[in-house]
């Protein structure tokens, strides 16, 4: 009888280790995960009947038996100047259990496409993104300091895709510019380094960044890790450090803002003067703040998040250089309320970006708008073109895998779908093109 008295004793003690789920916690983890089925194979609106073999597959079982749903915010693969490919970035991230993830390149979401194809086999959602390099001018001294700030898209992308891309291509123009004027400086500390080693690195119509021309460094025997690279040449006004064509943060997020993406602020403890920062650019439209890393959340961004009304978040950062100074993919605890409160802002935001984008179909039915529809996740939505006829056909598909029913059904969308039906598509094979 005493060792049974011992063992409940033990059980319950057990037992009273667990925190107990708010309500709001609750309700926050009710409405991500409702998020997180849509469009999936295990979607609890989804039929036997339409079922779609290009859905992202998702075990709902073990998520219902209390499987954390871990998201990665924050993530470069070797489209910019991480190491690993969208694929291998992926398949990392399916290692290490994350469920959602942002891939956010430096200045190009050409990774995008590869990321969703990959995340679709690993049951990965993937959340468009891309970190936008701009430069902040102070009113007060006038001095300029690189401040980054990421943006997250819903899964048709960007509205206005065209103008967006213009805008990035601009910077990464300016990334060679500045890239060549960094090797230049840095033969003029008479280290002799080759700026085709450092485009080989980058790889070809890759835009090379300060970690290509680090790892060109390292290679060549020049410092003795990627640390040393930054901490004595390439800091922010180190002796190697050059500008290259970065547009104004006020400009970046009102642009972010306009194509219907959400504008967060990245690692403002980087910053030289964040409160100016972080004030200036909440009037521009900035929605939130990167709160959180791997080592916990900043009390100080905490709060000034709550004093400008912003979104918390965090992400990893993570870049797959190895080494003990690099946060591991997924390593951030997001608190489920603070991913609750992102998706209860960016839902609406990316519901706009779908009429947006099926308007300029309907305005100018053209096979470049077209293809900005089904740019980043080509193969599934193309799945059933061969029975397709017309622009409402192609938006009733999309439609089912971007948002909830209830996002939907809207008198916008039902207004959209109606005129679509005016505008011809013609199916070959598996490309889909505007007429007869």
């Amino acid at each position: 009888m005493a060792d049974e008295k011992k063992k409940r004793n033990k059980k319950k003690k057990r037992g009273d280790g667990k925190k107990k789920m708010t309500t709001e916690q609750a309700e926050a983890t009710r409405s991500v995960r409702d998020w997180f089925f849509v469009g999936s194979s295990s979607s609890p609106l989804s039929s036997s009947s339409s079922r779609d073999d290009f859905a992202v597959k998702i075990n709902s079982g073990s998520l219902r038996c209390g499987e954390k749903l871990v998201f990665e915010l924050h993530s470069h693969s070797n489209r910019s100047d991480g190491f690993l490919s969208p694929t291998k970035l992926v398949e990392k991230a399916h290692n290490n259990g994350v469920k959602v993830l942002s891939l956010t390149d430096h200045d190009t979401m050409a990774g995008i496409p590869e990321a969703v194809e990959v995340g679709r086999r690993f049951g990965i959602k993937i959340i468009p993104g891309v970190e936008i390099s701009t430069l902040f001018c102070s009113r007060e001294s006038g001095s300029e300091e690189p401040v980054h700030i990421l943006a997250y898209y819903g899964t048709s992308g960007p509205a206005m895709y065209d103008e967006f891309e213009d805008f990035l291509a601009k910077i990464r123009d300016g990334r060679f510019v500045r890239g060549r004027e960094m090797v230049s400086k840095l033969n003029k500390l008479k280290i002799p380094l080759k700026w085709e080693h450092v485009t080989r690195i980058a790889g070809k119509d890759v835009a090379p960044g300060r970690m290509h021309i680090a790892r060109a460094l390292l290679e060549a025997g020049y410092v003795e890790n990627l640390r040393q690279a930054f901490t004595k040449y390439l800091y922010d006004g180190g002796p190697a450090y050059s500008t290259g064509s970065e547009p104004m943060s006020e400009e970046a997020v009102k642009l972010i803002c306009k194509t219907g993406g959400v504008a967060v602020l990245a690692h403002p403890w980087a910053l030289k003067d964040h409160v100016s920062v972080i004030r200036r650019l909440k009037d521009a439209g900035l929605h939130g703040v990167e709160v959180y890393r791997s080592d916990g959340k900043l009390e100080v961004f905490s709060v000034l998040a709550d004093t400008y009304s912003l979104l918390k978040l965090g992400g990893s950062d993570y870049h797959g250089k190895g080494g003990r100074n690099e946060s591991e993919l997924g390593s951030v605890n997001l608190p489920v309320t603070a991913l609750h409160d992102f998706l209860k802002v960016g839902r609406p935001i990316w519901c706009e970006a779908v009429k947006a984008t099926m308007r300029a179909l309907l305005d100018q039915p053209s096979d470049s708008n077209l293809y900005n529809i089904v740019r980043f996740d080509r193969t599934r939505i193309l799945k059933c073109s061969l029975a397709w006829s017309c622009g409402k056909e192609l938006m009733d598909r999309c439609l089912e895998i971007w948002l909830t029913h209830d996002e939907r059904e809207s008198d916008e969308f039902e207004a959209l779908r109606l005129k679509l039906s005016g505008v011809s598509i013609t199916s070959k094979g598996s490309c889909v093109t505007v007429g007869p």
